[in-house]
């Protein structure tokens, strides 16, 4: 019995997600899930629908960073405006020009002029289901900072608390009902660091290099259906067991989402009903089953009140009787051993075929969210790059937009750009920009020196020039001559006496007004002219130059050319840090196609083996109940054929004997037809009761529980006359 209703309940839960009683279509798009009709609109109906899809950004054990929330508002209507009350902070139009203002209730009413929104924010709200990473180490808990590098038996699970319900009547009382999200878990695993990998409630597919680990939970859903654990074991959790060497992780990527449950239209549970009808059925037949052996105990008694008349021709009978039970024990046999082998291979196929059914069933679930995991893998992988883009402008580099095709190029150009021959070349060059403009801003002073300078060594020429012909001019007077004069003071034939009064005469001369005049007009003149002038541009750039080249050999000038290359040192890290990352998550993105894509057959292919398996399973059934009624028959006339010759024997020996055997044979379906009345009593009739009793219960359970599924469609929040749907991608750091 138990064995029973936990067989029922987990056919309920397998028939909410595939069963194509609820509905004729089952797929997932990235505008929801859908499982058949409902009176909910579309993406493409609604006048207003927001697509929401918030990404969780959490540490290696689950606790959140940061929560962004990204909504496409398709406004179908191409409505002028659209008011929004989505309750994020820092909210920003992603993609066009549109702004908002606030209304008089703090909404915000964008100007979409007929356009969609795409908007993106941080979310502040508490999240409707939290996630939890734990680890332990040969048994022991272990912080995933710890395990890094550790080796032995490691143990990671994925605990799911669903926070988000409502408060339902059922049957008159208040229940909590939860939405019913589903988790679905995803990891690559490096095949040289994990080895022998298991994983509860998931499934595990290995290349030998890769193992791509994933899995599913439904937190709180068994509790909506009021199921305890022994009747359906509906997973709640996720989780994975394997031989580590030297552990290390990459990042994981969990979608939670409860469009599995909005698209289910309550009004299909009513076909449980069919199932309620068939116990009606069974109650019925079994009613007929003991009627029936009330008429053969009639029947017995009959025959028992006229078997004196049977006395007659027993003799001729009696060989006849012998080779008909001969041949029907034979025949018998045959039968016996043809029903043994239609059971034990009726049996078999029904488990091949339930077997397939949940092969089939799994991997189309999985299928179905395919697409929703790789289209929310590439946008983690879009936000990533454009995190990243953000952080290398900021730190004033100029990067195009990173996109998967082109980050590695991009990035290597950039490693290139801050070698230390071009970081040094380029600092060198603004250094020596930077001191040229400073000594440019002194050129006035630069010429003003050297200027004085050069006027300094005109007019020490001027002067000479000058005291020659004076001294030219007081010798004449005296009657020498300058080269006569010069000779006879070197011949000693002029005295101190004249040569003072010769010396006296010239500084007189030199020290006259008349004289100073003369040496200013003609130092003017001569710094007008084209060789001062030369002389004056030429000395000047080169002491500009003189200049540069000290100021560029200063410790402030080195030591800024050494702070770039640190710098620059330190962004090649970074930027080379940042590659290893983004290489990592482009390896796990590019995994994860290839298995979702492998899914996608497998899921092609269990279908087709379930089919093949039916059909199998149909004919199995149908051939061992054949057998059943052969054997059935043939027992019949094995048991009758003995009776007949043991009864016409008996006869032969004495009609007493006959007398005897048929009042055996009427007390035995007496004992018949009691047994069936307290089989339908004790057995039947309390397993009709009780089923009906659970299938009405869950199904009332199962239809409040989409209703609250239903209502929850929104993480921010939906502004009146706005429809939409949500979905929760959860992204944990890598353990590096």
């Amino acid at each position: 019995m138990k064995r029973l209703i936990k067989l029922m309940s987990i056919a309920l839960c397998v028939t909410i997600a595939l069963s194509a009683s609820l509905a004729s279509v089952f797929a997932l798009s990235l505008g929801g899930i859908s499982l058949g009709s409902s009176d909910k609109a579309t993406p493409d109906e609604a006048d207003i629908y927001k697509e929401e899809t918030v990404y969780v950004m959490a540490q290696a054990d689950g606790k959140v960073d940061k929560i962004i929330v990204s909504d496409w508002i398709r406004n179908n209507k191409k409505a002028a405006t659209i008011k929004d009350v989505s309750a994020v902070s820092d909210i920003e139009n992603v993609k066009t020009d549109a702004s908002f203002t606030l209304d008089s209730d703090n909404m915000r009413v964008w100007q979409a002029d007929g356009k969609d929104l795409y908007l993106e924010g941080t979310g502040t709200a508490k999240l409707p289901v939290d996630l939890s990473v734990t680890y332990s180490l040969d048994g022991k808990a272990i912080a995933p900072e710890d395990a890094l590098g550790k080796s032995g038996k490691m143990t990671i699970r994925f605990d799911y608390t669903n926070n988000q319900y409502e408060n339902v009547k059922i049957d008159g009382k208040e229940e909590r009902i939860y939405v019913p999200f589903m988790m679905l878990s995803g990891m690559l695993l490096d095949g040289e660091k994990f080895s022998n990998v298991k994983v509860t409630n998931g499934k595990v597919v290995s290349d030998g290099d890769r193992v791509i680990v994933a899995g599913i939970a439904f937190p709180g859903l068994r509790h909506d259906l009021g199921l305890s654990k022994k009747d359906a074991d509906i997973p709640d959790y996720f989780e994975i067991t394997a031989d580590v060497e030297d552990f290390a992780m990459g990042s994981t990527v969990t979608l939670a989402a409860n469009g599995l449950f909005n698209k289910i239209d309550p009004k299909d549970l009513d076909d449980l009903d069919k199932l309620n009808e068939s116990m009606d059925k069974l109650d019925t037949a079994m009613s007929a089953l003991i009627d029936g052996s009330s008429q053969l105990y009639t029947g017995l008694e009959t025959l028992l009140e006229a078997s004196g008349e049977l006395s007659s021709g027993v003799d001729q009978l009696y060989d006849g009787a012998v080779q008909l039970s001969d041949g029907a024990k034979k025949l018998d046999d045959g039968a016996e051993k043809l029903s043994d082998g239609a059971g034990t291979l009726s049996d078999g196929t029904v488990k091949v075929d339930i077997g397939a059914l949940d092969l089939s069933s799994g991997l189309s679930l999985l299928d179905s969210n395919s697409a929703a995991l790789n289209y929310g893998s590439d946008l983690t992988f879009t936000s990533i790059l454009s995190t990243a883009r953000k952080g290398l402008i900021d730190a004033g580099l100029e990067v195009p937009e990173l996109t998967a095709e082109n980050y590695t190029y991009v990035l290597n150009k950039l490693l290139d750009e801050l070698s230390d021959d071009n970081v040094r070349a380029m600092a060198q060059a603004a250094a020596k920009e930077k001191v040229t403009a400073a000594v440019e801003a002194n050129r006035d002073a630069v010429v003003a020196g050297v200027t004085q300078a050069v006027e300094q060594n005109v007019r020490a020429k001027v002067e000479a020039g000058v005291q020659a012909q004076v001294k030219a001019q007081v010798l004449a007077a005296l009657g020498y001559g300058v080269e006569d004069y010069e000779a006879a003071v070197s011949a000693g034939l002029v005295d101190e006496a004249t040569q003072a009064q010769v010396n006296g005469a010239i500084e007189a001369q030199m020290n006259s007004d008349e004289v100073k005049a003369t040496v200013d007009a003609l130092t003017e003149q001569n710094m007008q002219g084209e060789e001062a002038q030369a002389a004056i541009a030429q000395n000047t750039e080169a002491q500009i130059a003189a200049l540069i080249e000290q100021n560029m050999q200063s410790d402030e000038v080195k030591q800024g050319i050494a702070e770039a290359l640190a710098k620059a040192q330190a962004g090649r890290q970074s930027i080379e840090a940042l590659k290893a990352q983004l290489d990592s998550y482009s390896e796990f993105n590019s995994g994860l196609k290839t298995y979702t894509g492998g899914v996608g057959s497998a899921a092609a292919g269990a279908g087709q083996l379930h089919s093949g398996t039916t059909q199998i399973k149909d004919g199995s059934a149908s051939l061992k109940s054949g057998a059943d009624e052969l054997k059935d028959g043939t027992s019949q006339l094995s048991d009758g054929a003995d009776e007949l010759k043991d009864g016409i024997l008996t006869l032969k020996d004495g009609v007493p004997s006959l007398v005897e055997g048929v009042s055996k044979l009427r007390d035995g379906s007496m004992q018949l037809s009691d047994g069936l009345k307290q089989l339908n009593e004790e057995g039947i009739s309390k397993i009709t009761s009780l089923l009906k009793g659970d299938l009405k219960g869950i199904a009332e359970r199962l239809k409040a529980t989409i209703k609250v599924s239903k209502n929850y469609k929104s993480y921010s929040g939906l502004a009146e006359g706005m429809d939409g749907d949500v979905k929760f991608l959860y992204k944990t750091a890598e353990v590096e």
